[in-house]
Protein backbone atom coordinates (compact mmCIF):
# COMPACT_ATOMS: atom_id res chain seq x y z
CA UNK A 1 0.00 0.00 0.00
CA UNK A 2 2.46 2.72 0.84
CA UNK A 3 5.51 3.29 -1.35
CA UNK A 4 7.90 5.77 -0.91
CA UNK A 5 8.67 9.47 -2.35
CA UNK A 6 10.57 12.30 -0.96
CA UNK A 7 11.86 15.48 -2.31
CA UNK A 8 15.45 16.97 -2.15
CA UNK A 9 17.68 14.19 -0.30
CA UNK A 10 21.24 14.70 1.22
CA UNK A 11 23.81 13.06 3.32
CA UNK A 12 22.03 9.22 2.43
CA UNK A 13 23.25 10.26 -1.14
CA UNK A 14 26.17 7.69 -1.66
CA UNK A 15 28.91 8.81 -4.32
CA UNK A 16 27.36 5.90 -6.41
CA UNK A 17 24.40 7.93 -7.40
CA UNK A 18 25.50 12.02 -6.96
CA UNK A 19 22.47 14.02 -6.90
CA UNK A 20 23.03 16.21 -9.55
CA UNK A 21 19.17 18.39 -10.28
CA UNK A 22 18.48 17.73 -13.60
CA UNK A 23 17.91 20.94 -16.13
CA UNK A 24 14.34 19.53 -16.92
CA UNK A 25 12.53 17.00 -14.37
CA UNK A 26 10.56 15.34 -17.55
CA UNK A 27 13.14 15.10 -20.05
CA UNK A 28 13.43 11.53 -21.08
CA UNK A 29 15.81 8.65 -19.81
CA UNK A 30 18.65 8.05 -22.41
CA UNK A 31 17.45 5.69 -25.52
CA UNK A 32 17.88 2.42 -25.76
CA UNK A 33 20.57 0.97 -28.02
CA UNK A 34 18.14 -1.52 -30.36
CA UNK A 35 19.96 -4.79 -28.81
CA UNK A 36 20.01 -4.41 -25.43
CA UNK A 37 19.72 -1.39 -22.46
CA UNK A 38 21.15 0.38 -20.29
CA UNK A 39 20.59 0.43 -16.36
CA UNK A 40 19.15 3.26 -16.83
CA UNK A 41 16.36 2.03 -19.49
CA UNK A 42 16.42 -1.73 -18.59
CA UNK A 43 13.04 -1.07 -16.48
CA UNK A 44 11.70 0.69 -19.06
CA UNK A 45 11.99 -1.18 -22.49
CA UNK A 46 10.78 -4.42 -20.69
CA UNK A 47 7.68 -2.51 -20.03
CA UNK A 48 7.37 -2.18 -23.41
CA UNK A 49 8.52 -6.35 -23.94
CA UNK A 50 11.87 -5.25 -25.46
CA UNK A 51 15.01 -7.16 -25.67
CA UNK A 52 17.19 -6.40 -22.30
CA UNK A 53 20.34 -7.24 -20.97
CA UNK A 54 18.69 -8.83 -18.03
CA UNK A 55 15.51 -8.82 -15.85
CA UNK A 56 15.14 -5.66 -14.19
CA UNK A 57 14.40 -5.35 -10.68
CA UNK A 58 12.45 -3.52 -8.52
CA UNK A 59 10.58 -3.94 -4.88
CA UNK A 60 7.01 -2.66 -3.98
CA UNK A 61 7.72 -0.68 -0.64
CA UNK A 62 11.45 -1.24 -1.37
CA UNK A 63 11.78 2.10 0.38
CA UNK A 64 10.45 1.30 4.09
CA UNK A 65 11.04 -0.22 7.82
CA UNK A 66 13.58 -3.14 7.11
CA UNK A 67 16.13 -0.03 6.04
CA UNK A 68 17.59 1.10 9.19
CA UNK A 69 17.97 4.64 7.45
CA UNK A 70 14.71 4.73 6.41
CA UNK A 71 13.46 4.67 10.01
CA UNK A 72 16.10 7.39 11.03
CA UNK A 73 14.26 9.64 8.57
CA UNK A 74 10.71 8.96 9.41
CA UNK A 75 11.69 9.63 13.51
CA UNK A 76 13.22 12.94 12.25
CA UNK A 77 10.03 13.54 10.05
CA UNK A 78 8.13 12.84 13.33
CA UNK A 79 5.48 10.29 11.89
CA UNK A 80 4.92 8.80 9.11
CA UNK A 81 2.45 11.28 7.25
CA UNK A 82 4.89 14.27 7.87
CA UNK A 83 7.45 12.48 6.08
CA UNK A 84 5.01 11.83 3.17
CA UNK A 85 4.31 15.43 3.23
CA UNK A 86 7.73 16.71 2.87
CA UNK A 87 9.29 16.58 -0.47
CA UNK A 88 13.08 16.60 0.75
CA UNK A 89 12.69 13.82 3.08
CA UNK A 90 10.56 11.56 0.78
CA UNK A 91 12.86 12.00 -1.70
CA UNK A 92 15.72 10.95 1.10
CA UNK A 93 14.48 7.82 1.69
CA UNK A 94 13.10 7.60 -2.42
CA UNK A 95 16.99 7.21 -2.91
CA UNK A 96 18.28 4.93 -0.01
CA UNK A 97 17.29 1.85 -1.34
CA UNK A 98 19.44 2.68 -4.31
CA UNK A 99 22.52 2.78 -2.65
CA UNK A 100 22.26 0.09 -1.13
CA UNK A 101 20.52 -2.64 -3.98
CA UNK A 102 21.46 -2.82 -7.68
CA UNK A 103 17.44 -1.80 -8.26
CA UNK A 104 16.59 -0.66 -11.73
CA UNK A 105 13.98 1.80 -10.71
CA UNK A 106 12.99 3.86 -7.91
CA UNK A 107 9.01 4.64 -7.03
CA UNK A 108 7.54 7.37 -5.42
CA UNK A 109 7.69 7.69 -1.64
CA UNK A 110 3.90 8.79 -0.67
CA UNK A 111 0.97 6.50 -0.07
CA UNK A 112 -2.16 5.29 -2.10
CA UNK A 113 -4.59 7.16 0.70
CA UNK A 114 -3.16 10.86 -0.15
CA UNK A 115 -6.42 10.97 -2.61
CA UNK A 116 -8.87 10.09 0.34
CA UNK A 117 -7.32 12.83 2.46
CA UNK A 118 -7.34 15.48 0.34
CA UNK A 119 -10.93 14.70 -0.53
CA UNK A 120 -11.37 15.69 3.07
CA UNK A 121 -11.59 12.57 4.86
CA UNK A 122 -8.80 12.86 7.49
CA UNK A 123 -6.35 10.61 7.37
CA UNK A 124 -4.84 9.24 10.20
CA UNK A 125 -2.00 6.51 11.14
CA UNK A 126 -1.78 5.02 14.71
CA UNK A 127 1.49 3.07 15.58
CA UNK A 128 0.24 -0.47 15.50
CA UNK A 129 -2.71 -0.08 13.71
CA UNK A 130 -2.61 1.00 10.22
CA UNK A 131 -3.81 4.00 8.27
CA UNK A 132 -7.63 5.16 9.26
CA UNK A 133 -9.78 8.39 8.68
CA UNK A 134 -12.15 10.45 10.73
CA UNK A 135 -14.68 11.49 8.25
CA UNK A 136 -15.26 7.98 6.24
CA UNK A 137 -18.56 7.92 4.01
CA UNK A 138 -21.39 6.83 6.24
CA UNK A 139 -24.36 8.35 4.39
CA UNK A 140 -25.46 8.99 1.07
CA UNK A 141 -24.83 12.91 1.54
CA UNK A 142 -21.09 12.19 2.52
CA UNK A 143 -20.56 10.42 -0.78
CA UNK A 144 -22.69 13.31 -3.17
CA UNK A 145 -20.18 15.53 -1.56
CA UNK A 146 -17.15 13.61 -2.59
CA UNK A 147 -14.90 16.20 -4.16
CA UNK A 148 -12.21 15.80 -7.15
CA UNK A 149 -9.37 17.29 -5.58
CA UNK A 150 -6.53 19.38 -7.86
CA UNK A 151 -3.45 17.32 -7.66
CA UNK A 152 -1.52 20.69 -7.48
CA UNK A 153 -3.16 22.33 -4.52
CA UNK A 154 -4.44 19.64 -2.33
CA UNK A 155 -1.62 17.01 -3.37
CA UNK A 156 0.41 19.06 -4.29
CA UNK A 157 3.40 17.97 -1.99
CA UNK A 158 3.64 14.77 -3.31
CA UNK A 159 4.03 16.86 -7.12
CA UNK A 160 6.65 18.62 -5.47
CA UNK A 161 8.37 14.95 -4.46
CA UNK A 162 8.04 13.73 -8.01
CA UNK A 163 9.70 16.72 -9.33
CA UNK A 164 12.28 16.33 -6.58
CA UNK A 165 13.24 12.72 -7.56
CA UNK A 166 13.02 12.94 -10.25
CA UNK A 167 15.65 15.50 -10.67
CA UNK A 168 17.94 13.55 -7.94
CA UNK A 169 18.17 10.89 -9.94
CA UNK A 170 19.69 12.87 -13.25
CA UNK A 171 18.99 10.15 -16.03
CA UNK A 172 21.06 7.21 -14.47
CA UNK A 173 16.80 5.44 -13.26
CA UNK A 174 13.51 5.50 -13.93
CA UNK A 175 10.81 6.77 -11.83
CA UNK A 176 7.67 5.37 -10.47
CA UNK A 177 4.81 7.11 -9.91
CA UNK A 178 1.70 5.27 -8.27
CA UNK A 179 -1.68 5.69 -7.06
CA UNK A 180 -4.41 2.72 -5.53
CA UNK A 181 -7.20 1.45 -7.62
CA UNK A 182 -10.58 2.82 -7.40
CA UNK A 183 -12.17 0.46 -5.89
CA UNK A 184 -9.11 -0.21 -3.02
CA UNK A 185 -9.64 3.78 -2.03
CA UNK A 186 -13.02 3.15 -1.65
CA UNK A 187 -12.68 0.09 0.32
CA UNK A 188 -10.59 2.45 3.00
CA UNK A 189 -12.58 5.49 2.46
CA UNK A 190 -16.11 3.13 3.38
CA UNK A 191 -14.38 1.05 5.94
CA UNK A 192 -13.12 3.93 7.74
CA UNK A 193 -9.74 1.60 8.08
CA UNK A 194 -8.70 -2.04 7.31
CA UNK A 195 -11.29 -4.34 7.19
CA UNK A 196 -11.42 -8.81 7.55
CA UNK A 197 -15.04 -8.87 6.14
CA UNK A 198 -15.27 -5.43 4.01
CA UNK A 199 -19.12 -5.30 5.14
CA UNK A 200 -20.18 -1.53 5.16
CA UNK A 201 -18.03 -1.32 1.35
CA UNK A 202 -20.03 -4.53 0.51
CA UNK A 203 -23.62 -3.30 2.09
CA UNK A 204 -22.86 -0.26 -0.06
CA UNK A 205 -22.76 -2.69 -3.11
CA UNK A 206 -25.34 -4.42 -2.82
CA UNK A 207 -27.99 -2.04 -1.12
CA UNK A 208 -26.97 0.58 -3.53
CA UNK A 209 -24.83 0.29 -6.34
CA UNK A 210 -25.81 3.59 -7.89
CA UNK A 211 -23.93 5.37 -4.78
CA UNK A 212 -21.07 2.68 -5.33
CA UNK A 213 -20.60 3.42 -8.62
CA UNK A 214 -20.81 7.16 -8.17
CA UNK A 215 -18.10 6.70 -5.23
CA UNK A 216 -15.83 5.05 -7.71
CA UNK A 217 -16.27 7.43 -10.63
CA UNK A 218 -15.54 10.38 -8.45
CA UNK A 219 -12.69 8.53 -7.42
CA UNK A 220 -11.45 7.27 -11.10
CA UNK A 221 -11.37 10.83 -12.37
CA UNK A 222 -9.16 11.96 -9.10
CA UNK A 223 -6.91 9.06 -9.97
CA UNK A 224 -6.44 10.17 -13.59
CA UNK A 225 -5.78 14.02 -12.53
CA UNK A 226 -3.22 13.03 -9.50
CA UNK A 227 -1.27 10.69 -12.45
CA UNK A 228 -1.51 12.99 -15.27
CA UNK A 229 0.22 15.21 -12.76
CA UNK A 230 2.92 13.12 -11.11
CA UNK A 231 3.74 11.92 -15.12
CA UNK A 232 4.10 16.03 -15.87
CA UNK A 233 5.94 16.39 -12.97
CA UNK A 234 8.89 13.67 -13.84
CA UNK A 235 7.50 10.19 -13.54
CA UNK A 236 8.09 7.95 -16.56
CA UNK A 237 6.02 4.96 -15.16
CA UNK A 238 3.07 4.81 -13.28
CA UNK A 239 1.46 1.94 -11.46
CA UNK A 240 -2.05 1.11 -9.98
CA UNK A 241 -2.47 -0.87 -7.02
CA UNK A 242 -5.49 -2.79 -6.63
CA UNK A 243 -4.69 -4.22 -3.17
CA UNK A 244 -8.54 -4.92 -2.68
CA UNK A 245 -9.55 -6.18 -6.00
CA UNK A 246 -9.54 -9.98 -4.59
CA UNK A 247 -12.12 -9.33 -2.18
CA UNK A 248 -14.49 -9.15 -4.93
CA UNK A 249 -16.95 -12.02 -6.29
CA UNK A 250 -15.68 -13.24 -10.06
CA UNK A 251 -18.93 -11.67 -11.61
CA UNK A 252 -18.20 -8.31 -9.53
CA UNK A 253 -14.59 -7.76 -10.42
CA UNK A 254 -14.51 -6.72 -13.83
CA UNK A 255 -17.52 -4.24 -12.95
CA UNK A 256 -16.60 -2.14 -9.46
CA UNK A 257 -12.90 -2.84 -10.32
CA UNK A 258 -11.32 -3.82 -14.12
CA UNK A 259 -14.13 -1.15 -15.18
CA UNK A 260 -12.77 1.92 -13.55
CA UNK A 261 -8.99 0.70 -13.88
CA UNK A 262 -9.86 1.12 -17.73
CA UNK A 263 -11.61 4.38 -17.36
CA UNK A 264 -8.35 5.59 -15.45
CA UNK A 265 -5.70 4.45 -18.44
CA UNK A 266 -8.27 5.87 -21.31
CA UNK A 267 -8.00 9.23 -19.54
CA UNK A 268 -4.16 8.76 -19.22
CA UNK A 269 -3.96 7.83 -23.07
CA UNK A 270 -6.24 10.50 -23.74
CA UNK A 271 -3.51 13.35 -22.43
CA UNK A 272 -0.85 13.87 -24.84
CA UNK A 273 1.46 14.09 -22.04
CA UNK A 274 0.84 11.00 -20.80
CA UNK A 275 -0.36 8.84 -23.68
CA UNK A 276 2.93 7.37 -24.22
CA UNK A 277 3.45 6.47 -20.14
CA UNK A 278 3.84 2.70 -19.41
CA UNK A 279 0.82 1.57 -16.92
CA UNK A 280 1.21 -1.79 -14.38
CA UNK A 281 -1.70 -2.44 -13.06
CA UNK A 282 -1.74 -5.19 -10.02
CA UNK A 283 -4.86 -6.69 -8.47
CA UNK A 284 -3.60 -8.69 -5.54
CA UNK A 285 -5.29 -12.02 -5.42
CA UNK A 286 -6.20 -11.35 -9.17
CA UNK A 287 -4.69 -14.53 -10.84
CA UNK A 288 -8.25 -15.48 -11.71
CA UNK A 289 -8.20 -12.26 -14.12
CA UNK A 290 -4.86 -12.07 -15.76
CA UNK A 291 -6.94 -11.52 -19.02
CA UNK A 292 -9.50 -9.00 -17.93
CA UNK A 293 -6.35 -7.29 -16.09
CA UNK A 294 -4.83 -7.20 -19.95
CA UNK A 295 -7.87 -5.82 -21.59
CA UNK A 296 -7.59 -2.78 -19.34
CA UNK A 297 -4.89 -1.17 -21.60
CA UNK A 298 -2.09 -1.32 -19.76
CA UNK A 299 1.42 -2.43 -20.30
CA UNK A 300 2.11 -4.62 -17.42
CA UNK A 301 -0.21 -6.95 -15.24
CA UNK A 302 1.25 -7.33 -12.18
CA UNK A 303 1.04 -10.71 -10.49
CA UNK A 304 1.28 -12.15 -6.88
CA UNK A 305 2.68 -15.16 -5.94
CA UNK A 306 -0.29 -17.44 -5.77
CA UNK A 307 -0.50 -17.68 -9.58
CA UNK A 308 2.42 -19.62 -11.33
CA UNK A 309 4.45 -17.29 -13.73
CA UNK A 310 4.61 -19.62 -16.37
CA UNK A 311 0.65 -19.84 -16.80
CA UNK A 312 0.68 -16.00 -16.70
CA UNK A 313 3.16 -15.41 -19.30
CA UNK A 314 1.04 -18.57 -21.45
CA UNK A 315 -2.36 -16.57 -20.54
CA UNK A 316 -1.46 -13.05 -21.44
CA UNK A 317 2.61 -12.42 -21.87
CA UNK A 318 2.24 -11.98 -25.74
CA UNK A 319 0.13 -8.98 -24.74
CA UNK A 320 1.50 -7.41 -22.00
CA UNK A 321 4.68 -7.13 -19.53
CA UNK A 322 4.63 -9.60 -16.22
CA UNK A 323 5.72 -8.11 -13.07
CA UNK A 324 6.18 -10.53 -10.31
CA UNK A 325 5.88 -12.68 -8.33
CA UNK A 326 8.04 -14.11 -5.66
CA UNK A 327 6.35 -14.35 -1.96
CA UNK A 328 7.91 -11.74 0.33
CA UNK A 329 8.35 -14.21 3.09
CA UNK A 330 10.82 -15.67 1.03
CA UNK A 331 13.23 -13.33 2.22
CA UNK A 332 13.04 -14.40 5.43
CA UNK A 333 15.10 -17.39 4.98
CA UNK A 334 18.87 -17.91 4.24
CA UNK A 335 20.59 -16.40 1.64
CA UNK A 336 20.95 -19.46 -0.01
CA UNK A 337 17.20 -20.47 -0.02
CA UNK A 338 16.79 -16.74 -0.93
CA UNK A 339 19.40 -17.52 -4.14
CA UNK A 340 17.44 -20.25 -5.12
CA UNK A 341 14.07 -18.90 -5.02
CA UNK A 342 15.07 -16.36 -7.71
CA UNK A 343 16.59 -18.48 -10.02
CA UNK A 344 13.40 -20.88 -9.93
CA UNK A 345 11.22 -17.56 -10.78
CA UNK A 346 13.50 -16.48 -13.38
CA UNK A 347 13.51 -20.36 -14.74
CA UNK A 348 9.60 -20.25 -13.75
CA UNK A 349 8.88 -17.47 -16.60
CA UNK A 350 11.45 -18.94 -19.56
CA UNK A 351 9.57 -22.63 -19.03
CA UNK A 352 8.51 -22.36 -22.31
CA UNK A 353 12.17 -22.35 -24.12
CA UNK A 354 10.83 -21.23 -27.27
CA UNK A 355 10.13 -17.79 -26.02
CA UNK A 356 12.88 -15.08 -25.70
CA UNK A 357 14.44 -15.00 -22.31
CA UNK A 358 12.73 -13.40 -20.41
CA UNK A 359 11.50 -10.59 -22.63
CA UNK A 360 9.00 -8.51 -21.00
CA UNK A 361 9.64 -9.88 -17.52
CA UNK A 362 9.91 -6.93 -14.80
CA UNK A 363 11.54 -9.19 -11.46
CA UNK A 364 9.32 -7.99 -8.29
CA UNK A 365 7.56 -9.35 -5.08
CA UNK A 366 4.25 -10.69 -4.91
CA UNK A 367 3.43 -7.56 -2.45
CA UNK A 368 5.43 -5.88 -0.39
CA UNK A 369 8.17 -6.35 1.35
CA UNK A 370 7.75 -6.96 4.70
CA UNK A 371 9.22 -4.33 7.63
CA UNK A 372 10.86 -7.75 8.98
CA UNK A 373 13.50 -8.37 6.07
CA UNK A 374 16.97 -8.61 6.38
CA UNK A 375 18.49 -6.26 3.58
CA UNK A 376 21.41 -8.65 3.11
CA UNK A 377 18.77 -10.80 1.66
CA UNK A 378 17.28 -8.20 -0.82
CA UNK A 379 21.38 -7.54 -1.89
CA UNK A 380 21.07 -11.50 -2.48
CA UNK A 381 17.57 -11.25 -4.39
CA UNK A 382 18.75 -8.31 -6.89
CA UNK A 383 21.69 -9.39 -7.35
CA UNK A 384 21.05 -13.61 -8.33
CA UNK A 385 18.26 -11.82 -10.75
CA UNK A 386 20.55 -9.69 -12.51
CA UNK A 387 23.38 -12.60 -12.58
CA UNK A 388 21.31 -15.84 -13.42
CA UNK A 389 18.65 -13.78 -16.14
CA UNK A 390 21.74 -12.25 -17.74
CA UNK A 391 23.28 -15.88 -18.05
CA UNK A 392 19.99 -17.30 -19.24
CA UNK A 393 20.36 -14.52 -22.51
CA UNK A 394 23.66 -15.50 -23.13
CA UNK A 395 23.21 -19.50 -23.00
CA UNK A 396 19.92 -18.62 -25.82
CA UNK A 397 21.72 -16.00 -28.11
Amino acid sequence: MTAASSPAHSSAHSSAHPPAPSPDPGAPVPAATEGGSTRANRFLRALKRQPTDCTPVWLMRQAGRYLPEYNRVRAEAGDFLALCQSPEKACEVTLQPLERFDLDAAILFSDILTIPDAMGLGLRFAAGEGPWFEHPLKTEADILRLGIPDPHQELGYVIDAVATIRRALDGKLPLIGFAGSPWTLACYMIEGRGSSDFRQIKTLRYSRPDLMHHVLDVTAQAVALYLAAQVKAGAQALMLFDTWGGVLSDADYPVFSQAYLAQIIVALNGDPACADTPVIVFTKGGGLWLERLADTGASAVGVDWTMDLAAARRRIGGRVALQGNLDPMALMGPAAAVRDLAIATVDRYDLDASLPSGLGHIFNLGHGISQFTPPENVAVLVDTVHAHSRQRRLDQA
